[in-house]
């Protein structure tokens, strides 16, 4: 017997530990606080996941009814007096619970004075109008609430939706005016 087994021999018989036991000791205060670690790590992820997905949902304010996917484009050339118009029919639509009308607009060339003939109709021949004056050459969201369009009383059974370009409110005789992401919010 070397001076190692006979350690091994006393520390078994008198301190009921050996150098063996504490080596596995060890091991498993490590895994153990792996363990820990990767456990609170988990937790820390999900609760991070689970926060940033709640903040995610839309304020009940700009809860909104889209109307056109792509870009509409008003291409007006004013050589016979004429105005160029496009329009969304609405089919009867129910906006009492819309507050306003927003879309984004952009001119093609920034020479051209251009102003924007918004119209809003009914079922009930009630028409409306708000013009915008200096239509940008870069894209610029309008928002129109519902009570700049005066002429409107009932907002159950809309029409169409116009927006038209007219020669009097036009620098030049021809351009294009770009129109997108044209819908109505609550």
């Amino acid at each position: 017997m070397d001076k190692k087994d006979i350690y091994e021999h006393l520390a078994k018989i008198y301190l009921d530990a050996s150098s063996k036991r504490k080596k596995k000791d060890t091991r498993y205060i490590r895994f153990k606080a792996l363990f820990f670690v990767s456990l609170c790590f988990v937790f820390i992820l999900g609760t991070t996941l689970i926060v940033g997905v709640l903040k995610e949902k839309p304020n009940k304010s700009e809860l909104a009814l889209l109307l056109s996917v792509d870009a509409a484009k008003i291409n007006f050339n004013f050589n016979p007096a004429k105005k160029e118009t496009f329009t969304i029919n609405l089919n009867k639509l129910n906006l009492g619970r819309y507050k306003a009308v927003a879309f984004s607009v952009k001119k093609a060339t920034y020479d051209n004075k251009i102003s924007l003939r918004v119209d809003l109709g009914n079922n009930f021949n009630e028409r409306s109008e708000v013009y915008l004056r200096d239509i940008p050459h870069k894209w610029k969201e309008y928002v129109l609430n519902f009570s700049e369009f005066k002429s409107i009383s009932d907002w159950s059974e809309m029409k169409d939706i116009a927006f038209s370009v007219e020669q009097w409110n036009a620098e030049k005789d021809s351009g294009v005016i770009y129109i997108d992401n044209i819908r109505f919010l609550r």
